[in-house]
């Protein structure tokens, strides 16, 4: 086996944000070298890894330049550069997920047509040149929108409930996809090595903001009946198994009114689904996708403890440098932790941090974090 620890081995990150910054603590944990690239020379990652550099990463030279440097590369967002990581695969370089796996996940609309060639049960949807297009084709209200390329947390997805909203949208590729009835958001985080070791993490529910469209809650156990969750997880299995990827994916999907799973979207990296992990399990996913990636034995994903996390994001109003109103209140409560990623302005819905309460009662991790969420503000100055 190759020696990564205490060793002249260096692995590339494209991406230095609050998921960089969190694979770093276990980095550091095994004394990996570790190589960061970020366009931002405020990166939460700056802080912990050994090499940082400042650059973006859609553009082909710098991607290329960066991935010459280490002897394995991966990457904490989807908006990187597929030619960049397809030359240094050619050259040899080991990049994890391939640039294969990203090339099909990156656009929404390539990733919704290789569910329908694969089987894999999703909503249905149907592509367009821009809204304008979708116009034209005299849809059916309500729909869900997305944009394929460039939406996160929430952006670039917006129910259309008539013509006057599919007006406003930017003339962009994109998808129109029916809309679900559906009973709960839930995702399951697979990981998976080179050796063809696969492991799912229990199923969590999602509970989302109703106005900015991103997670507010994630309940680990999902509090969903045990045949349901088996058939979550079972078709996580599958989307893992037909993109081949290698380190971690989170799936997320839609339990139907009917207890069917239907596969929303992807993530070939960590993912805000799976940050309870960091209290709540055996292995954290930071390290699972650190482990995968370096094909060694892959750890235990079972909960150690019930786990609700909350996002910190943003107040409505505030911008500017970053105050986080009321922090030693939660402190002082049982099972709580706080994370803080680093992000020295905050702005409206900007994810700034999380943090998780656990407890072996889930109903009472949940009841504590909705008195977290009722507590601490993410204002400014």
């Amino acid at each position: 086996m190759k020696n990564y620890f205490s060793s002249q081995f260096k692995l590339g990150i494209l991406g230095g944000g609050q998921l960089g910054k969190m694979m770093l603590y276990d980095t550091r944990k095994y004394d990996i070298q570790t190589y960061v690239l970020d366009p931002s020379a405020e990166a939460p990652s700056k802080i912990a890894c050994n090499y940082f550099e400042q650059g973006s990463l859609m553009d082909y030279d710098t991607v290329v330049a960066f991935g010459r440097k280490v002897d394995v590369l991966t990457f904490e967002i989807e908006s990187v550069n597929v030619a960049a990581l397809e030359t240094l695969e050619k050259e040899g370089l080991t990049v994890y997920p391939s640039a294969d796996t990203l090339r099909k996940i990156q656009d929404k609309g390539v990733q919704k047509q290789f569910y329908a060639d694969q089987d894999i049960p999703t909503a249905p949807f149907k592509r367009y040149a821009s809204a304008h297009a979708i116009l034209e084709d005299a849809p059916s209200y309500p729909f869900v929108w997305k944009s394929c390329t460039g939406g996160y947390d929430g952006k670039g997805v917006s129910v259309i409930r008539s013509a006057q909203d599919l007006e406003k949208l930017p003339e962009v590729p994109c998808i129109a996809e029916e809309m679900i009835p559906f009973k709960n958001e839930l995702a399951v985080i697979v990981a998976r090595n080179p050796s063809g070791e696969v492991t799912t993490y229990p199923v969590v529910e999602m509970e989302f903001h109703p106005e900015a469209n991103q997670v507010e809650y994630v309940i680990c156990p999902a509090r969903i009946d045990e045949q349901v969750a088996q058939k979550a997880r079972a078709v996580a299995e599958k989307v893992s198994k037909a993109f081949e990827h290698v380190g971690l994916l989170a799936v997320e999907m839609f339990q139907t009114k009917e207890d069917d799973i239907l596969v929303n979207e992807v993530a070939p990296r960590p993912h805000n689904s799976g940050h309870y992990s960091i209290e709540g399990s055996y292995t954290n996913q930071f390290e699972q996708h650190v482990r995968a990636i370096l094909d060694l034995p892959l750890g235990k994903t079972a909960s150690k403890v019930a786990s609700v996390m909350v996002n910190l994001v943003g107040e409505e109003n505030y911008q500017g440098q970053v105050q986080y109103k009321n922090i030693e209140n939660i402190m002082q409560m049982d099972g709580v932790t706080a994370h803080i990623y680093g992000k020295k302005e905050t702005r409206p819905f900007r994810k700034m941090g999380h943090v998780t309460i656990v407890d072996e009662d889930i109903r009472v991790a949940r009841a504590t974090a909705e008195d977290v969420k009722k507590m601490i503000k993410v204002i400014s100055e």
